[in-house]
């Protein structure tokens, strides 16, 4: 079965272990991983994840450029098991020329954490961002919801996702964590963003927060052709999404296409 997990958090060695001990001892979630590349990949291939895409945020405005050549680097040494997205930050001033070089390292796309990097995902500071990536045809994923970093803010609830994906509808915005990353949002999620063109949701962490059923409904509401299998591994290994979705009633076709079609056209594979 071809399966990509559209949602991977990776390292560089010097920084991963650390980096995932201080992450997991704020979640409370126990890691898959060690945040390597390495062991990443390897685990990945042992689940039968045929490619991975891997993320890192620039939390500030000076690491985007770093993280971005770590990713490239990655990709390049990696080729057929992975693919990278890149990061800006908004606060650099040279956020829309790293974009533009995102785009010439063959980086498919863009990670934002609007919680980690202090913004909220329809705040107009943001907008010359969202005008360059759609410009440039980059899509964005955007960790949505609730993060235990933040605990009295969500920075990308379901409303003020709406409102930024209306005002870019040329620009993708692939929602994780299925729109909301769950607590009491899931109702809001059908009803704010459901059909939306430009919106798409990753499956990440979602067995962990929405009720099978109730993703089910979401995913035929919103249609199989725009949703994405990912984990959020390492904080989840990516057979707990796996089952979560062989656990619904969705047609061979619609399955096949979460699992691997929609990536791939989404990434140009």
């Amino acid at each position: 079965m071809d399966l990509i997990d559209f949602h991977v958090h990776t390292f560089p060695d010097g920084i991963a272990r650390r980096t995932v001990e201080l992450l997991s001892r704020r979640s409370g979630l126990t890691p898959a991983t060690d945040g390597t590349v390495g062991d990443t990949l390897q685990k990945l291939a042992q689940w039968g994840i045929s490619l991975g895409v891997l993320f890192g945020i620039a939390t500030k405005p000076s690491q985007q450029r770093s993280i971005n050549d770590f990713a490239a680097k990655t990709m390049r040494e990696n080729a057929g098991r992975c693919v990278c997205f890149g990061t800006v930050h908004w606060a650099a001033p040279d956020a829309l020329d790293e974009i533009e070089r995102i785009r010439e390292l063959g980086l498919p796309g863009i990670k934002l954490h609007p919680d980690y990097q202090d913004f909220l995902i329809d705040d107009p500071k943001m907008f010359p961002v969202y005008d360059r990536c759609a410009a440039l045809g980059l899509p964005v994923l955007f960790h949505t919801g609730y993060d235990p970093v933040s605990p009295e803010l969500m920075h990308a609830p379901p409303e003020r996702s709406r409102r930024a994906a209306l005002a870019f509808p040329k620009m993708t915005f692939v929602l994780a964590h299925m729109g909301s990353n769950g607590y009491w949002q899931n109702d809001v999620v059908e009803r704010e963003l459901c059909g939306l063109p430009n919106v798409w949701f990753d499956t990440s962490l979602a067995s962990n927060t929405l009720p099978r059923d109730h993703a089910e409904r979401i995913i035929r509401k919103h249609g199989a052709d725009r949703v994405l299998f990912a984990s959020d591994c390492p904080w989840s290994n990516p057979m707990d999404a796996f089952r979560y979705l062989e656990g619904m009633k969705l047609s061979d076709g619609e399955k096949e296409n979460i699992y691997a079609r929609n990536a791939r056209r989404l990434l140009g594979l």
